[in-house]
């Protein structure tokens, strides 16, 4: 086997066909991560009958003494089950890429290992998995993926939504807090619209608030991925808030003083007290949170007079299915379950399209003990969706002497 260059129009051709094709492996990605200071080849693997069997995009940076790393994002698009093509596959890249200064490669493949429902069952799963696994690591590979929480480069878990069924059953399998908040936010005078410009200040603004990102980076996958990237804002009209939450605040009100009075009704016995009481007590509650509700209704009504966008998604159409690259809220206003709303309209806009599914991005493997995120999985999980588990990360030495140097010195 060799290692060869090829042009964009070779690797598009081979890279939209593989079996483990992804948005990671193709043109528009490297373009975009070559405008954020990473260099980029696009590599292909030549069988010893002039074949090619392979190829990947791998993305590097200098990082010690001019010896580099590089990154083949989503893995190379390669067929791991054969350990004869995986042990060829490892000795090229070791004298290809060693001879180039690299001196690690890290790759996570876009394979599946299991689906999983959101209780964890697994409802189907690759049964070539585990060879794929035993192939790299005996040629040289260091196995990472292990974690049921994030990795290094990309979560090996993610959520998908189905969009095979009718528009009806697929709103009546989401949970039904979730169908809920929908229609709560609809009611609270929030709107979702595709952003036909695209602007991406205030998706950066609220993403910003809990991930570290570079400030180019949405500007670049826009740029480069153009009519295959969308932008959805979910928005809210502050005077119709303001209306809905006092027309809210002013029958609970109504309910609350005949509640009172009809406790003051002395033929009432003492279970039928008992159950006015509870009830009292519980519209007591629900007023307040409706009179905080409005306050802050007033609050917004004076700072936004023309509505604020409370939630925002970036999306990628690739290969029949649209993947969310970022969805984010405005923390100040988490309440008002505009993330809800906005991932409805997309459901509702994708099935018209005809797309197969939309990928929801990370969640984490740890579905059966309470953690940090489990209010992430919640939320992804409530619209019925489906987990897939990826093989994870590996990793392959290029050149021991300078890693090792590395280790101890460049960190």
């Amino acid at each position: 086997m060799k290692i060869v260059t090829l042009t964009e129009q070779q690797f598009q051709e081979y890279s939209t066909k593989h079996k483990y094709r992804s948005y990671f492996q193709s043109i528009a990605y490297g373009k975009a991560m070559t405008q954020l200071g990473y260099d980029a080849q696009l590599l292909g693997f030549v069988s010893n009958n002039n074949n090619l069997v392979g190829a990947s995009l791998i993305i590097y940076k200098k990082v010690f003494m001019n010896n580099k790393i590089a990154y083949a994002p989503r893995g190379i698009l390669y067929d791991y089950d054969n350990l004869e093509n995986v042990k060829e596959l490892a000795t090229a890249l070791k004298k290809h890429l060693s001879k180039q200064g690299f001196m690690l490669l890290k790759m996570d493949p876009y394979i599946p290992l299991t689906i999983r429902n959101r209780e964890a069952d697994i409802i189907n799963f690759n049964n070539k998995g585990n060879t794929i696994i035993d192939n790299l690591e005996k040629v040289g590979f260091t196995y990472k993926g292990k974690n049921l929480f994030f990795e290094n480069e990309h979560s090996r878990f993610e959520g998908i939504i189905m969009l095979d069924k009718n528009i009806t059953d697929i709103f009546n399998n989401f949970d039904k807090k979730t169908r809920n908040k929908i229609r709560k936010s609809i009611n609270s005078g929030i709107t979702v619209y595709k952003d036909e410009t695209k602007k991406i200040g205030r998706l950066y603004e609220m993403a910003t608030k809990k991930n570290n990102m570079p400030a180019n980076y949405f500007n670049q996958l826009k740029l480069n991925f153009k009519d295959d990237l969308e932008i959805y804002y979910a928005k809210i009209d502050t005077s119709t808030f303001i209306i809905n939450s006092r027309r809210k605040y002013e029958r609970e009100q109504a309910i609350n003083s005949e509640l009172a009075y009809e406790l003051q009704d002395t033929n009432k016995n003492i279970k039928q007290k008992e159950s006015l009481l509870n009830k009292k007590m519980q519209s007591d509650k629900l007023i307040n949170t409706y009179k905080n509700t409005l306050i802050k209704a007033t609050d917004m009504l004076k700072k936004y007079p023309k509505g604020i966008i409370i939630a925002g998604a970036m999306v990628i159409k690739y290969d029949n299915a649209a993947y969310i690259i970022e969805d984010t809220i405005d923390e100040d206003y988490s309440q008002l379950d505009g993330g809800y709303l906005l991932k409805w309209r997309m459901i509702e806009d994708y099935k018209k399209e005809n797309l197969k599914y939309i990928n929801i991005n990370a969640v984490v493997g740890e579905l059966e003990r309470k953690n940090k995120y489990s209010g992430l999985n919640e939320y992804k999980l409530s619209f019925n969706s489906i987990i897939t588990e990826y093989i994870g990360e590996f990793e392959i030495v290029l050149n021991n002497f300078a890693y090792k140097m590395y280790q101890n010195f460049g960190k």
